[in-house]
């Protein structure tokens, strides 16, 4: 591992990503890049990143166990764990 790379786990996933990467990012790669999905509404409806300076709220994620981050304002930290509640596989 470089000093300018570090893993992350997301839904399960080992990723490396850039460090100084917000969640928001990290997410998409591990979704290769087609989406930002980073969890459901009640109805099922996927909802990811909207605004990007969390405002919007819709980029919620479950980060070391913590619900209710914010992925667009959370930076990645090395071995950090992000549960998104939608499959990226």
């Amino acid at each position: 591992m470089s000093d300018t790379q570090l893993t992350v786990l997301i839904d399960g996933q080992r990723i490396s990503v850039a460090r100084g990467s917000s969640v928001a990012a990290a997410v998409a790669l591990a979704a290769g890049g087609a989406n930002g999905v980073t969890r459901r509404s009640v109805s099922g409806t996927a909802r990811g990143p909207l605004c990007g300076m969390g405002v919007c709220q819709e980029c919620r994620v479950t980060i070391d166990g913590v619900r209710h981050r914010l992925a667009c304002q959370t930076v990645c930290m090395q071995d950090m764990s992000i549960e998104t509640g939608h499959s990226l596989g």
